[in-house]
């Protein structure tokens, strides 16, 4: 039986943002701690992302190479 996701914890953060960003959010009943919440989490996601690039850039440059030189492995077994 699958278990109810435990309720993340929250922590109250003070931000600031511009009126009109707040004036349209409350208009158009947009949950801003929400919104916010959403947009921090993709540019953290968006940050790691670039990190494990930065570090794996040597890496993803010899299997680039090597698919350059030789093609994908297994290709001839794709349906596509």
């Amino acid at each position: 039986m699958l278990q109810p996701k435990a309720e993340l914890q929250r922590k109250s953060a003070k931000i600031s943002t511009s009126l009109q960003l707040l004036e349209d959010a409350k208009v158009l009943s947009i949950d801003i701690s929400r919104a916010a919440e959403t947009g921090i989490a993709k540019a953290i996601a968006k940050k790691k992302t670039l990190q494990w690039q930065a570090e794996n850039k040597k890496a993803i440059a010899s299997s680039n190479g090597y698919v350059s030189r030789n093609g994908l492995p297994l290709a001839k077994y794709r349906p596509f």
